[in-house]
């Protein structure tokens, strides 16, 4: 089953050569490119946004993890940095992971595994589908909420599969 939430409606705003703005949940923010590369650099850059996501969702699935089983977690910082091997044109997301709390060995351990079952990890490593389609007038779904709610419930699932697996 597919869900269908709102979507995230990005369009061009006119102003230099790549700025977008994005209609997500919360506040509208552009996304852009470095000046040296033609942009006003108003924004995060597709890839960062990217990033973003991966390091947001293991933050948040480390930290319903830890939620769930009672970990002295406190704090959770998630540096991911992108790459692309010139040679094969793959991507490469490394994550630089800090934990901080009074956790032993073992917590740390299942909290850095649960941190590759993260959704969009998942997503990431696995590949997505993606269409495309025409359509004849602009999106009317910018305004309102909900906005996409499959991303919790897959925390949680993702959380529920590590916890049987140990």
């Amino acid at each position: 089953m597919t869900t269908s939430p709102k979507p995230v409606v990005v369009e061009t705003t006119g102003s230099g050569t790549h700025q977008v703005s994005v209609a997500a949940q919360g506040p509208t923010f552009y996304v852009d490119e470095p000046v040296e590369l033609g942009g006003l650099a108003s924004g995060p850059t597709p890839y960062e946004l990217l990033g973003a996501a991966l390091g947001a969702c293991t933050a948040m699935t480390m930290q319903m993890y830890a939620r769930r089983k009672g970990l002295p977690l406190d704090r959770v910082q998630v540096a991911v940095s992108h790459s692309r091997d010139m040679r094969t044109g793959r991507d490469r997301f490394d994550r630089a992971i800090y934990i901080e709390g009074a956790l032993d060995e073992a917590q740390t351990r299942r909290l850095m595994e649960i941190a590759d079952r993260c959704p969009v990890h998942k997503t990431i490593s696995a590949g997505a589908d993606v269409t495309s389609k025409q359509v004849p007038s602009p999106s009317s779904e910018a305004d309102g909420l909900p906005r996409d709610v499959t991303h919790e419930p897959a925390m949680v699932k993702a959380c529920e599969e590590f916890e049987r697996t140990g």
